[in-house]
């Protein structure tokens, strides 16, 4: 292997593409995944026919979202990710399904962590008359924040090996390299140089992820 050739500007260019992405679909996935896991627990607490109803609905189609391969799920959105962004490739393209693949990854995370939060807390406060956005706000996701910070940093961890198998598709970013110069042209010191950005990038988003944790868990 001859690393003198490798072209640099490429791989700058698609390590940059790989945050761009990491980002967007990050923040979606927090936007749509936090208050769909918030939904999942109330509602399964809830002993209303209505919330239960809602609580099974939710879980069947979160359940259906998490089973299947992203790989598998990336093609079959197609579509649906060339009518809402215009291209099925490149960031753009990229994006939507990756949301849709994390998002309700992050809900469960959400949901978990919820769960184990103290119930006297969640009772003092409602006997104080506290309404159920008061409860949440003030309540659950202050008292499950280091938990919740864990999931963010699991599910952008993930995000970064999704981003790895969108390269099969044109998603761009350090993925795309690797594939189109690592295997169909063989050219293995980009393979190894992108998996290695790739390895310090997850590196470097879980030692940042539990320094979080460390400074929002009370002592």
């Amino acid at each position: 292997m001859d690393f003198s050739t490798v072209r640099w500007e490429e791989i700058g260019k698609a390590s940059i593409e790989t945050l761009q992405i990491l980002g967007a679909s990050g923040l979606f996935t927090i936007i749509i995944g936090l208050p769909l896991g918030v939904l999942l627990f109330m509602t399964s607490r809830s002993a209303s026919i209505q919330s239960r109803t809602i609580y099974t609905v939710l879980s069947i189609i979160v359940n259906i979202l998490r089973s299947v391969p992203f790989i598998i799920l990336i093609v079959a959105l197609i579509p649906f990710t060339r009518s809402l962004v215009g291209t099925a490739t490149g960031v753009l393209g990229v994006i939507p399904p990756l949301v849709i693949a994390a998002a309700p990854y992050f809900a469960r995370l959400v949901e978990t962590t919820l769960r184990e939060v103290d119930r006297g807390v969640i009772e003092a406060a409602q006997a104080m008359g506290a309404s159920t956005g008061q409860i949440v706000r003030r309540v659950l996701l202050p008292e499950a924040l280091p938990g919740l910070l864990a999931g963010i940093t699991i599910t952008i961890v993930t995000l970064v090996s999704y981003t790895a198998m969108a390269g099969m598709v044109g998603g761009g970013g350090l993925g795309t390299l690797a594939i189109n110069y690592g295997y169909f042209r063989y050219q293995y010191e980009i393979m190894i140089i992108s998996v290695a950005f790739m390895v310090i990038l997850v590196q470097v988003l879980q030692m940042f992820g539990d320094q979080l944790v460390k400074l929002f868990t009370r002592k």
